[in-house]
């Protein structure tokens, strides 16, 4: 794991992998996450983030980039032995909890994918923009998140287009 990480470039890489059309909205940031907070990262977590995008499996139900960021805490900081009561699955949940509040508070109360979409072609750049800002925000709230939680140095200043 890195030991200094820039959130701008977290952001920026999330947000041009979907631009470029490499990737959705969810495998975006965990591809992002990966590149710059823990290389070590399984790629197969990355394909396991395919079936959240366009409000998982195109049912516009909780957003994509919400689905992505959760998946990427849970990595950090889910849990890998079923137990009752336990202390780090309270912990994850309380730190998901923490992004999808963030999220809704700047975005109608809601991660329903379908109502920031309604009334949008979802072909039009319109709906591709407001998809790729999405992104961005939940994989940049999702390393401020792991980075504070983890001891990781935080740099807002910086992103080296690649």
């Amino acid at each position: 794991m890195k030991k200094e990480v820039s959130i701008k470039q977290v952001r920026y890489d999330a947000e041009e992998v979907f631009r470029i059309g490499g990737f959705y909205c969810s495998e975006a940031i965990m591809s992002s996450i990966r590149k710059n907070i823990d290389p070590n990262m399984p790629e197969a977590l990355i394909s396991a983030a395919s079936g959240f995008p366009i409000g998982v499996g195109r049912s516009r139900c909780m957003c994509g980039a919400i689905s992505g960021a959760i998946l990427a805490l849970g990595y950090f900081f889910g849990r890998d032995k079923g137990k009752a009561n336990d202390e780090k699955s309270d912990k994850c949940m309380e730190l998901a909890h923490e992004l999808q509040a963030s999220f809704r508070s700047n975005h109608q109360g809601t991660l329903c994918c379908y109502k920031h979409i309604e009334g949008m072609d979802i072909l039009s750049g319109e709906h591709k923009k407001q998809c790729v800002a999405f992104t961005g925000e939940c994989a940049q709230k999702a390393a401020e998140i792991i980075a504070r939680e983890k001891g990781i140095k935080l740099n807002y200043d910086w992103v080296e287009v690649r």
